[in-house]
């Protein structure tokens, strides 16, 4: 095994996608300034470390609270007894923003759900519907 595989472990490492990590690095820049490709591998080696510090960090307080599943509280806790007390006010506005997100899907899956039609007759009513815009259209152009 190369020293570089030591330090990475396998092939088979999970890891950050390249481009979405380069796009990241890219808009905290200013225009002018590039980041060498080296430079991206290491930002991306450092976040997966980090990804699995917190993330060991919280499994070891779930498991001292006897639970199964890593909740946010428990990622929040973590980030404070690692000492990344800065960042604890951040990742709760984060997560606020993705529940209101999660509720805002929900409701439009459940409009969907509570529908009194079926899903073939919502899509028959959904082609009829197209089928006169296309007339009302038509019957403009000529």
């Amino acid at each position: 095994m190369s020293d570089n595989e030591m330090l990475h472990g396998g092939d088979d490492d999970l890891s950050l996608p390249r481009a979405t990590v380069q796009k990241i690095i890219q808009e905290m820049l200013p225009n002018e300034m590039i980041c060498a490709k080296d430079t991206v591998t290491l930002i991306i080696d450092c976040c997966v470390e980090f990804i699995h510090l917190i993330s060991s960090q919280a499994n070891d307080i779930c498991e001292k609270e006897s639970r199964k599943t890593i909740a946010p509280e428990h990622i929040l806790a973590a980030l404070k007894e690692l000492g990344f007390d800065s960042y604890v006010q951040e990742v709760e506005s984060v997560l606020k923003e993705h529940k209101v997100q999660q509720k805002e899907r929900e409701k439009k899956s459940n409009k969907l759900n509570k529908s009194e039609f079926t899903e073939e007759e919502l899509l028959r009513q959904q082609e009829a519907l197209f089928a006169a815009s296309r007339a009302r259209f038509q019957g403009r152009t000529q």
